[in-house]
């Protein structure tokens, strides 16, 4: 069982080298290959233990050779630099997968599977999404850029909406898909264009997300 009891609410963006069905959400293998992606978060509601993390940021920037079950990866974690040393602490706990049931979520899924994972990033993140609307910008400073867009039908020019539905996932139960652009620099350099861009409401504790 998890050492520590955590909680964390809030929204999310996440866009990765896929098209826009990313064929991992249905267990099948990368569009590519391989896999390179980045998320953020802003938490709304969060605790771990007696420690307080709401209206913190933060994120990860993640690139496997191959699918990501067959490991081999490597990664950064962002922590939003309004944290305190205790709230640091526990969040790269959280992220890191630890205090967390096994494969429960995906930052436990993603610990697991990768390889080296390089010093976390203490940095300030700016963020908006409106997930409803698929669109989100982000801006790590000095690290990373993301914006996320609706997918446009290319015959009328419309907006095309699309949602993923998991009752058994380990991330979200419903996301809003649409397209992103990301651009990192640092330990784990990616640079995305018009592929996979995933809007979500979570929610997840130690034992995975709270349905």
């Amino acid at each position: 069982m998890p050492d520590g009891q955590w909680m964390l609410k809030g929204r999310e963006f996440a866009n990765c080298n896929c098209a826009y069905g990313c064929p991992c959400q249905f267990n099948a293998l990368p569009t590519y290959g391989h896999c390179h992606g980045l998320a953020v978060l802003e938490i709304e509601e969060g605790y771990h233990g007696d420690t307080r993390l709401d209206g913190l940021r933060g994120g990860g920037i993640y690139c496997f050779p191959g699918p990501i079950h067959e490991g081999k990866g490597e990664g950064v974690l962002i922590i939003d630099t309004r944290a305190s040393p205790q709230q640091r602490k526990t969040l790269l706990r959280i992220f890191s997968g630890e205090d967390t049931e096994p494969a429960a979520t995906i930052w436990a899924v993603f610990a697991a599977m990768v390889e080296k994972m390089h010093e976390p990033v203490f940095a300030d993140i700016d963020f908006t999404i409106d997930i409803a609307g698929r669109r989100a910008r982000a801006a790590v400073a000095g690290l990373a850029e993301m914006r996320g867009e609706p997918i446009l039908n290319p015959v009328t020019g419309l907006e095309h909406r699309v949602c993923i539905e998991q009752p058994n996932g380990f991330e979200f139960t419903v996301a809003e898909i649409g397209r992103g652009w990301s651009k990192t620099r640092g330990p784990v350099a990616i640079e995305l264009a018009d592929s996979y861009g995933q809007f979500a409401n979570i929610h997840l504790c130690q034992s995975g997300v709270v349905r």
